[in-house]
């Protein structure tokens, strides 16, 4: 009888343990649910970020000849125009 009651006892606190050690086990599995949950949130904005990046740099490049002539015009306007001011007569 004895013996049975030491059984007893020792399952308990074997449960106990073990019930123990879920919780705890469970409260890691929730925490590093919430951490993956904010880490592909920021995976997805770091993406979202890189893709218009991307596009921009993609105009800019494909339109650099465009703006390149149109600045070469801007320079020879404005040269023209201190000219003008400065006296020269282009007549």
């Amino acid at each position: 009888v004895q013996n049975s009651a030491d059984k007893r006892a020792q399952d308990a606190k074997s449960i106990e343990e073990k019930e123990s050690a879920k919780a705890d086990a469970e409260a890691t599995l929730g925490k590093a649910e919430l951490d993956k949950k904010s880490k592909v949130k920021e995976s997805y904005a770091t993406a979202m970020f890189l893709k218009d990046l991307h596009l921009e740099c993609d105009w800019l490049l494909s339109n650099f000849d465009m703006r390149k002539d149109a600045r070469v015009g801007e320079i020879d306007s404005l040269k023209k125009a201190k000219a003008i001011l400065s006296g020269a007569d282009f007549a």
